[in-house]
């Protein structure tokens, strides 16, 4: 039983044990990445890349033409979003979910033409094989989880496995 005046968990792990964990496990991520060719810089290339491919898109352009109003705005926003999921940087806060679901109609087809483009986007930007999987993975667990959610929102428990179909990188 750990004692009550030490504000440590039962295994005797303070919040700065866990405070450093985290900040390892966060520049191992980085590291990890980086390794790959994924960078700050990357990140950076990707998003303006994909949106610009999404823009010019006719499934998914129009959808994001009637949402988003400030492109800058929303780029930057992406920008905080890729980073925070690639390399653990706690910049993004937000929950995308809701912005979703408010979509009328948004279904599988819209988040496998997602993934196709950017994991075409992935490879014209010159990602190795490695860091395809390494992004496109993290990238098909939010298409995942949005469609999910979207179908939990819409159809209840029966669209609790929504994505299991969506295209791997």
């Amino acid at each position: 039983m750990p004692d009550r005046d030490n504000p440590s968990s039962p295994r005797g792990e303070t919040h700065e044990d866990h405070h450093a964990f985290a900040l390892r496990a966060r520049a191992d991520r980085r590291a990890r990445a980086q390794a790959l060719g994924v960078d700050d810089a990357f990140v950076s290339r990707l998003v303006d890349s994909f949106y610009a491919r999404i823009r010019a898109d006719e499934l998914l352009g129009p959808i994001f033409s009637a949402k988003v109003t400030d492109w800058d705005g929303h780029l930057g926003q992406m920008k905080r979003f890729w980073r925070s999921i690639l390399f653990s940087s706690a910049e993004y806060s937000g929950n995308p979910m809701p912005k979703h679901v408010a979509i009328s109609g948004l279904d599988r087809q819209h988040f496998a033409h997602w993934l196709d483009l950017f994991y075409s986007t992935l490879r014209a930007e010159g990602a190795s094989e490695e860091a395809v999987r390494l992004v496109g993975e993290r990238a098909r667990m939010i298409a995942d989880s949005l469609l999910t959610g979207i179908a939990l929102h819409r159809d209840g428990l029966v669209g609790s496995r929504a994505g299991a179909d969506l295209p791997h990188p």
